[in-house]
């Protein structure tokens, strides 16, 4: 302990004796920044007509200095087919937006087939299951607007698929969705079954089914497809031909073994889905770059409210004054999970990558509000 001590001592005199040598590391700088409007109040708010107070917020927010160079365009990237970006309106379907995205690009990386999925589709049906879970739990089964990118192919497993115009989940005049008001009728009719102990899951479910059909139509049982009529389970299974059981799902947490299946501990894993690989966090790394490198894409739920997330800019960056990047490690990755600083809030879709000045790009498919905010509208930078 002395010798450690005597070190730590001798460094903290070494920085002190040489101001010069701090501010030489200390390169990015943040501010406090005001939320400016957005995508978000300056299209999806009118186009539904309503209106929101928007709050007087400050992000604390990465300043990109005039030598911060970072990608503006696609073009710079070298991609997999997808459909264009569009946006999840006023709802809280990231998860299956991002995964019904990258489940049409592996129906073309498979059968060079170009097709447009209902994401609501599998949100309608996600929460169907999830109603019928709350009944079996007895209320305990968390009901809200999000899911994992796997329930997506939970849904499609289960459930089916069908194209988006056999069902856009939404009335044809309606340019965004909006779940505000449905998701707040579904919480209150379940928080009255559990009130009343009124554990009927036939009754439950139909009312929940009810309450969507109102708010996002009915999906059809049955659909016509270049000539030939589908149900949801023969379109998966005979059209788009994509096995569920293909495909897998990873976390990288020290807080379990590593090579072993576990649970992803998120209120959004709200089936306490088990058969998620815990890997290393370089392996975890390298098996992002592996994959989009032999022309995969990827699903990938992480946190969007960091300060190096720069809307605006369509960037997202780790900025030396958050965590220099030599310093990124299973470690310092585990400290934010626990303490909440980085947490699983956003979906989205990983369909390319570019190295530019040395440095690893990805170009990523966003459905989110904010995604829309800059020129590459649906597109960010990471």
């Amino acid at each position: 302990m002395k010798r450690i001590n005597h070190t730590l001592m001798l460094l903290a005199i070494m920085l002190v004796s040489n101001p010069m040598l701090m501010a030489q590391v200390d390169t990015d700088r943040a501010a406090y920044i005001k939320y400016e409007k957005g995508f978000y109040y300056n299209e999806i708010l009118p186009a539904l007509k309503k209106q929101e107070p928007q709050q007087d917020r400050r992000s604390f927010k990465m300043l990109p200095d005039e030598g911060f160079e970072y990608p503006d365009k696609i073009t710079q990237f070298e991609y997999q087919w997808h459909n264009q970006p569009e946006s999840q309106g006023s709802t809280g379907t990231c998860w299956a937006y991002a995964a019904t995205s990258f489940l049409e690009s592996e129906v073309y990386r498979l059968q060079d087939k170009k097709v447009h999925l209902s994401e609501m589709y599998f949100v309608y049906m996600d929460y169907v299951v999830r109603a019928r879970d709350f009944v079996k739990t007895r209320g305990e089964t968390y009901f809200n607007h999000g899911s994992e990118a796997n329930a997506v192919t939970r849904m499609l497993e289960k459930y089916g698929a069908m194209p988006f115009e056999a069902y856009p989940g939404k009335a044809k005049n309606q340019k965004f969705h909006d779940h505000g008001q449905m998701m707040k009728e579904m919480k209150g009719y379940l928080q009255s079954v559990k009130d009343a102990h009124a554990w009927n899951e036939k009754t439950v479910v139909e009312t929940i089914k009810e309450i969507m059909n109102f708010h996002m139509g009915t999906p059809p049982s049955s659909f016509e497809v270049n000539g030939e009529n589908y149900s949801p389970e023969s379109y998966a299974k005979e059209y788009l031909r994509l096995d569920a059981g293909d495909y897998f799902s990873f976390m990288s947490t020290s807080s379990k073994d590593f090579w072993q299946k576990g649970e992803l501990v998120e209120p959004d894993n709200w089936w306490h889905a088990d058969n998620y690989y815990n890997l290393p966090l370089e392996d975890y790394f390298q098996l992002i770059d592996r994959s989009i490198d032999k022309g995969f894409t990827i699903c990938i739920c992480g946190d969007v409210s960091e300060p190096g997330h720069l809307s605006q800019q369509e960037v997202s960056v780790i900025p030396d004054f958050d965590i220099p990047s030599e310093y990124i490690n299973q470690a310092s990755r585990e400290l934010r999970l626990n303490n909440k600083s980085t947490t699983d809030d956003h979906c989205i879709h990983l369909v390319g990558h570019a190295t530019i000045d040395n440095e690893r790009w990805y170009l990523i498919k966003d459905s989110g509000a904010g995604g829309f905010d800059g020129p590459n509208k649906g597109y960010r930078f990471f």
